[in-house]
């Protein structure tokens, strides 16, 4: 393969391209998961391609912002076209697909979930996530205080990562007004002994459910009928935290314990939407309404950036949030509500809440086999093609994070072999203890690339063991 035309542009070799990044780049706006860092310099499909012409199999697709292939060709057309018609404009004006885009994700949410409700831009999905947090507050009279989970990430903006469990994203910087209350998620593999993981889920239920038995256990005024916290921010499968599913019947719980105190639902589908797990919003699976919905990444599928939300009528119309309540220079862009409108159309069109949940159980299935072949995988679980291989010592339940990381780094070394050439494996790693793989693999990946990808795991995995 021609990994990229040197008469297009001077081609820096990667060891001067790395010279560079270490003395003039930011470290505080990447991580890098193996030094030294990776650099690639084309992509198709499930592939990203090397300097040397190597091919990379992506199973993590960007964290789940590509959820559609790289250079979709469906998708790169709309964004050529858009360049030629209206590649820009100032956001306080109008355009068509800005329109058009929240029109067909409003009347999908009204089919959905019986509501009325109008959609709201922004560029990024912790910037969206600061937007629905001053849609809650100015609903609850101001109220800050925010309900959470254990192992829930929403973002590392002051906002997003007050509402994100993990300290260290809030550490250095403090608090700027919001604050959560994190609770126990659901987490089957990880359960308490002599649970089954439905009864852990009901007692996670009855243990939020708790906090209003009296004024004394802290959240509620029974004399005035208040809650001091305004929302409850959840993933309905956890991301960051690992991709972890929880039982079906645990946000029916939860969701009626929100509605009987007035506590509005949240449901952060960042990472999940458009049809990572079978469904345009994960929350879909588990029977409940939302009040708010939070979307970004495969929104565009990687090619612009650009965010929303869906809020119910009552939290958005313009009396109660008015022009000028947010605001963001290059939000709702031509560029990326093009690209928007065009995934949704494509999404239907395609029938991915047939074609992933398909996928998907190709997937479990080679990774429940391969589970069976490595003791070190202690968990396999996922819903679509949103999946998990927890990696453990060889007790099959203590964390090793050791030996994920070794996995990582000899997938992006490309030294993996299929069919007697060079192959490397793009891996994400999450989890609690960050000994989670987290498969996001392409929605258009084929059975082929499926079992080729379980075959590389069985390669990986066996290396690892020995280095």
């Amino acid at each position: 393969m021609n990994v990229f035309d040197k008469n297009a542009s001077v081609v820096i070799d990667d060891a001067q391209l790395l010279a560079d990044e270490a003395k003039y780049s930011s470290f505080g706006d990447t991580v890098h998961y193996v030094d030294p860092p990776k650099i690639f310099r084309t992509c198709e499909g499930s592939y990203m391609y090397d300097t040397a012409g190597v091919p990379f199999l992506d199973l993590q697709m960007w964290y789940s912002a590509v959820n559609f292939g790289y250079r979709n060709p469906r998708l790169d057309n709309v964004l050529k076209r858009q360049i030629d018609i209206l590649p820009q404009v100032a956001s306080q004006y109008l355009h068509q697909t800005r329109i058009e885009l929240a029109k067909t994700v409003a009347l999908d949410a009204k089919k959905k979930f019986g509501l009325d409700g109008r959609v709201h831009f922004n560029v990024g999905g912790a910037q969206a996530i600061e937007d629905s947090l001053k849609i809650v507050r100015n609903a609850r009279n101001g109220k800050s205080l925010m309900f959470a989970f254990e192992g829930g990430y929403h973002g590392r903006t002051l906002g997003a990562s007050s509402i994100t469990s993990s300290y260290r994203y809030r550490r250095r910087f403090g608090h700027f007004g919001e604050r959560a209350m994190f609770l126990p998620f659901p987490y089957p593999f990880r359960r308490p002994k002599g649970m089954t993981a439905e009864e852990y889920s009901e007692n996670c239920v009855n243990q939020f459910a708790r906090l209003f038995e009296t004024e004394y256990n802290g959240v509620w005024d029974p004399k005035t009928n208040q809650c001091e916290y305004a929302a409850f921010y959840v993933e309905p499968i956890q991301g960051t935290g690992g991709y972890v599913v929880p039982p079906m019947g645990f946000f029916k719980g939860l969701k009626k314990v929100l509605d009987q105190y007035g506590i509005l639902l949240v449901s952060d589908e960042i990472q999940m939407g458009f049809w990572r797990t079978g469904k345009l919003w994960s929350i879909e699976h588990f029977g409940v309404t939302p009040d708010i919905v939070v979307f970004g990444k495969a929104l565009t599928n990687g090619l612009n950036p650009l965010s929303g939300l869906w809020a119910r009528e009552e939290l958005i119309n313009p009396t109660v949030f008015p022009p000028g309540s947010t605001h963001s220079t290059f939000n709702s862009n031509p560029l990326g509500t093009a690209l928007g409108l065009e995934v949704i159309r494509m999404g239907y069109e395609l029938d991915y809440e047939t074609s992933v949940p398909r996928k998907g159980a190709h997937f479990l299935e080679g990774l429940r086999d391969l589970q069976k072949r490595h003791k070190e995988i202690g968990d396999v679980d996922g819903l679509g093609l949103a999946l998990r291989a927890e990696i453990c010592t060889d007790d099959g339940f203590t964390p090793n994070k050791a030996l994920l990381d070794k996995m990582v780094d000899i997938g992006l070394a490309g030294d993996l072999e299929h069919n007697g050439r060079k192959i490397g494996l793009v891996l994400d790693v999450g989890g609690w203890y960050k000994n989670v793989i987290t498969f996001a693999p392409s929605l258009e990946i084929t059975h082929e690339e499926i079992d080729l990808a379980i075959a590389l795991l069985d390669q990986l995995l066996t290396k690892a063991k020995k280095a």
